[in-house]
């Protein structure tokens, strides 16, 4: 039976959060894109549980939060390998905010539907061949094989990634040496344990309000094992016990897992046509809901630089920035979870360490330096030298625009496209309104009235980037919007 045959702009294998979020993405800037995933209905275990600041801005700038519903107010107490750290930083959602994964999944599926992406479940990557203005899918889905040419592949298929065997990227690191055991258990009344540190190892317990409660082991000393599958839960009992000295036998296992201190990145986030993002792109220890956050915020800046690309307005070397803003990134969010899997997973010799970072940490500078890398907020991309502001997401700002309406900045992002914010007043510019003319549909121009908090005050104007980084910013003719436009928006009409 001949295969089916499917045209597409951008096939994204794997439909977790990353790549819904790319999906979203995509179709925000108009690009066509199929998604591909073996699993035949989105997850029941809630992996991922944890937002961080940065990634919840990044959803109200695409409206998502009102759908998400009320997740219970943030935590502000993080930590940092155990230890723990104030994430109170400036931002309208600081701290941790707990989202089960099925939500999140639940939530970005609607989402990239909505805005026509096209999902097809119990389609699994079986081949890929790429030549040179193409790549041509092959997957198995439930009717048979199916035949998929686009523009672009991307994977999103996780640590295990398909799409990245079948290209023989180069993934290198370290193979995990030590493991934390976790499960799910209903039906079990002990303590909640905060990251303690007893005798023989680490026990965390935390109780959720429908009365299940995790729990995550390491007994001190043990090394992660050569696994076929998933660990079993009289594993996770037996260790518990090592450690507390608790009998949860009794209880029902949800979901039992086991996650080791691997720490690996590629080394190319793009080749060619093949890209890769989350955790297809980096593998890492899920230390403080890290890798979940860095896998959205790579799909967000991937999203409308491969959208523009398959437009064909995009300039010359958009889609590698990519890979030179992400790689970087990425490489620090996987040191410093390295070092927290040190500080968490270490028996009695990293006591002393633990000592001296405690007492770091009540300096407030070290603790805002720590608590931006963890929560995403002092991410600067290098988009060239002057204006303070240039390279950083656009701060949470109350502005009062045309016809004195208030909004939140985060709403001028909602369409996806990149946004001229014109703060030289009521009159506004007439030579910012005629720079920026022959890019409209690329870029939206907004006169600000006001601004009524926050750091734009006395900036003359910014010019932001779909995903909310600062690529423009003063007055002209000092600050240079034309040749910013042109640099990150392609020619103009």
């Amino acid at each position: 039976m001949a295969a089916d045959f499917l045209e597409t702009q951008v096939v994204v294998v794997g439909a977790g959060p990353v790549g819904l979020m790319l999906a979203g993405e995509l179709r925000l800037g108009g690009a066509h894109v199929t998604v591909l995933d073996r699993r035949d209905a989105p997850t029941t275990e809630s992996r991922a549980s944890t937002l961080h600041a940065r990634t919840m801005e990044i959803l109200d700038c695409r409206g998502l939060l009102a759908a998400l519903g009320s997740p219970p107010g943030a935590e502000l107490r993080g930590h940092f390998g155990g230890i723990p750290l104030d994430l109170t930083l400036p931002s309208r959602y600081p701290g941790q905010w707990k989202v089960p994964q099925t939500r999140t999944e639940e939530l970005l599926q609607d989402w990239a539907r909505s805005l026509g992406a096209d999902l097809r479940r119990e389609h699994e990557l079986r081949g890929l061949t790429v030549t040179g203005d193409r790549v041509l899918a092959e997957a198995a889905g439930p009717d048979g094989p199916v035949r998929i040419r686009a523009r672009y592949v991307v994977g999103c298929d996780g640590e295990d990634s398909t799409l990245r065997r079948l290209t023989g990227a180069e993934f290198p690191g370290k193979d995990a040496r030590r493991e934390l055991l976790r499960a799910d258990v209903a039906g079990i009344d002990i303590p909640n344990r905060r990251f303690e540190r007893l005798e023989n190892g680490l026990a965390i317990a935390a109780r959720r309000g429908d009365g299940v409660t995790r729990v995550m082991v390491h007994p001190f000393g043990s090394a992660a094992r050569q696994r076929a599958g998933e660990p079993g839960f009289t594993e996770v009992v037996d260790a518990w016990k090592q450690v507390t000295g608790e009998d949860i036998s009794h209880g029902t296992p949800l979901w039992v897992n086991a996650f080791g201190d691997a720490n690996r990145q590629l080394t190319r986030y793009r080749a060619g046509r093949v890209l890769f993002a989350g955790d297809a792109a980096h593998q890492q220890m899920p230390i403080g809901g890290q890798a979940l956050n860095l896998g959205l915020q790579d799909a967000v800046n991937l999203g409308w630089k491969l959208a523009a690309e398959v437009a064909g307005t995009a300039p010359e070397g958009l889609l590698d920035s990519y890979h030179s803003e992400r790689h970087g990134v990425g490489r620090r969010v996987l040191a410093n979870i390295s070092t927290q899997a040190t500080l968490l997973l270490g028996g009695a010799e990293v006591e002393p360490l633990r000592g001296v970072l405690a007492e770091l940490i009540a300096h407030d500078r070290v603790r805002e330096h720590l608590a931006g890398m963890i929560s995403g907020l002092d991410i600067r991309y290098d988009v060239g030298e002057g204006h303070p502001l240039l390279g950083v997401r656009l701060p949470c700002t109350d502005l009062v625009t045309a016809g004195r309406r208030p909004c939140g900045s985060a709403e001028l992002l909602r369409t996806g496209r990149g946004v001229l914010l014109d703060l030289t007043g009521s009159a506004g510019d007439a030579r910012l309104r005629a720079m920026a003319a022959p890019w409209a549909g690329r870029v939206d121009t907004v006169p600000v009235e006001a601004v009524l908090q926050g750091p734009l005050r006395g900036v003359g104007a910014v010019l932001l980037r779909p995903d909310g980084h600062i690529v423009c910013a003063g007055a002209p003719p000092g600050a240079d919007f034309p040749g910013a436009l042109r640099r990150w928006f392609g020619a103009p009409r």
